[in-house]
């Protein structure tokens, strides 16, 4: 009989052997991407939404995309890496500011219920209904029954959405305390950052232990095969985006569309004479 090992045999073992490995091994990369590399895969990425984006058109497609994760985690710069070159009317950015009285008074899911996406769209939510299991629980703008209820409730309203032909994907930015506050440091003296530093960003940076403890909850609650979290490293925010946007590309099945063939042709420029008309002209400073 041969020594080796028969290859079904073999085939077990290495399953078993990876089985082992846990599902959530998120090891951070130490060196920082560099600009020119990072620009280069954005680029290519950019031409892949196009398509995704026309083919969301084509077909009728209903997209969510929900963002969740710490202040400084990244989430707007990688929203932002989305939809640089793509439509505004087909990718709409939803960030919603805080409920007024009347929205208040609402069942809780009601004011984001308008904003999901039609037939032809893809809706991403910077911050979404999870506010109630993050920074409302936290900071206690809502009661610990308010919160543990949504937690039940929430998976049966995404199982609805997911029903009705929505592909929901819910991104949990991850970024580690050290980086946090490097981040929120960095806004405090950078006129073109301070707006993101809110009285509320300082209130809960002292509270990363409380966050903590509900990001856990609300993964465990509302993790489902239906509509699970994906947890995406953002330690360095060139390769988060690179990341994120190469996933969210494989979760929705796509294909390149024909292009017809586009031939400008030769203007004719002349007939009509431009009015003279005294302009309010900028002054070029530059």
């Amino acid at each position: 009989m041969s020594g080796k090992e028969p290859k079904a045999a073999k085939k077990r073992k290495q399953e078993k052997e990876n089985a082992k490995e846990p599902a959530n091994d998120l090891p951070a990369r130490t060196e920082k991407l560099g600009r020119k590399e990072y620009e280069k895969e954005l680029a290519r990425l950019h031409v892949e939404l196009v398509k995704l984006q026309q083919w969301v058109v084509h077909k009728g497609l209903k997209v969510c995309i929900v963002f969740e994760g710490r202040d400084g985690a990244g989430k707007g710069g990688t929203i932002k890496a989305i939809t640089e070159r793509v439509s505004p009317r087909i990718f709409r950015v939803n960030a919603l500011t805080a409920p007024t009285e009347r929205q208040k008074s609402q069942m809780y899911i009601q004011r984001y219920i308008q904003h999901f996406p039609a037939a032809g769209e893809i809706a991403i939510f910077d911050r979404s209904w999870y506010n109630r299991a993050g920074v409302e629980r936290v900071m206690g703008f809502c009661s610990e029954e308010q919160a543990e209820g949504f937690l039940k409730a929430v998976p049966l309203v995404e199982r609805a959405m997911v029903d009705s032909g929505i592909i929901l994907l819910k991104y949990w930015l991850e970024v580690s305390p050290k980086e946090q506050q490097r981040r929120l440091e960095s806004r405090v003296d950078d006129g073109r950052k301070i707006w993101k530093l809110s009285p509320m960003d300082i209130k809960s940076y002292h509270r990363w232990d409380e966050y903590t403890r509900a990001r856990d909850e609300m993964l465990k609650a509302t993790d489902t095969p239906w509509a699970p979290w994906f947890v995406a490293n953002s330690e360095d925010k060139k390769r988060v985006r690179l990341n994120l946007i190469s996933h969210l590309l494989k979760q929705i099945p796509y294909e390149e569309l024909p292009k017809d063939e586009v031939k400008l042709g030769k203007r004719k420029i002349g007939k009509y004479q431009a009015a003279d008309y005294p302009f309010k002209m900028i002054r070029e400073l530059f």
